[in-house]
């Protein structure tokens, strides 16, 4: 059996503009993407509304239960941006202002009107903290710890992701395939139980689709291991084939 450290991470995303649906998610498929590839796996997300108390407990719960913790949103200048006192509770730290932040913000605004006391909430830190580089707007990310509290703002948080890269330790990247068939992923359940059972090093999901009038399933093959991948492809196309079903010329 493969005794590999698997590394996990959890995600808290906070804002309340979430919850409404007035602000659509699109922070977790990035930062999953982005933890696979530093050989991390995104194990648990959680929504939380902009309430400190909410904030503490899913920050301290998840930041014991996984390896890293990623935190997103609530990090800008207005008064609802209360993630950096929240973590700052969670650790049982005071909020400081950090003074390379504060130089980064200086000189970001010079010509932006200067820094305010607004602006300034930006370059506040738990105490101890290290920054995280955002070439874009100047504020920076913050790092704590096993704690990584990023912007809300997707673009921006690629940013940061970037600056990232390469600096966590991991275990290797998780690779994926995809093979699209017209069956009903019903019709298939034991088939693919059984091509994942005979490829340990793999994990097979499956997600259906309709289109053209007509019921498929996309079967993702994940695994560590490029030939072990490839192979349990194999034997999925062929039991697939070999079953009578119809593979799709791409995936849906």
């Amino acid at each position: 059996m493969d005794t590999e450290r698997i590394w996990t991470a959890g995600l808290v995303i906070i804002g309340d503009e979430i919850l409404s649906g007035r602000t659509q998610d699109k922070n977790v498929a990035q930062i999953a993407s982005w933890l696979n590839l530093q050989g991390i796996r995104l194990a648990e997300v959680r929504i939380v509304p902009d309430v400190e108390a909410r904030i503490v407990e899913a920050v301290n719960a998840l930041r014991a239960a996984y390896d890293y913790l990623f935190t997103t949103g609530g990090i800008g200048p207005t008064h609802d941006d209360i993630t950096v006192d929240a973590i700052a509770a969670a650790l049982g730290v005071p909020v400081v202002v950090h003074p390379k932040a504060r130089a980064i913000l200086e000189a970001y605004y010079e010509s932006r009107g200067g820094i305010t006391e607004a602006r300034l909430r930006m370059a506040r830190v738990p105490e101890g903290a290290d920054l995280i580089e955002n070439r874009m707007s100047g504020a920076p990310g913050i790092r704590i710890g096993n704690i990584f509290i990023l912007a809300g703002v997707p673009h921006i948080t690629t940013l940061m992701l970037e600056a990232l890269s390469g600096t966590l330790e991991g275990g290797k990247p998780l690779l994926s395939r995809t093979v699209g068939c017209w069956v009903a992923e019903s019709e298939v359940a034991d088939l693919l139980a059984a091509t994942e059972k005979a490829h340990r090093e793999c994990q097979i999901g499956s997600y259906p689709f309709f289109k053209e009038g007509r019921v498929g399933a996309n079967f993702v093959v994940r695994s560590t291991e490029p030939d072990a991948l490839n192979a349990c492809i194999e034997t999925l196309i062929d039991a697939l084939t070999g079953n009578g079903r119809e593979i799709v010329d791409g995936a849906i």
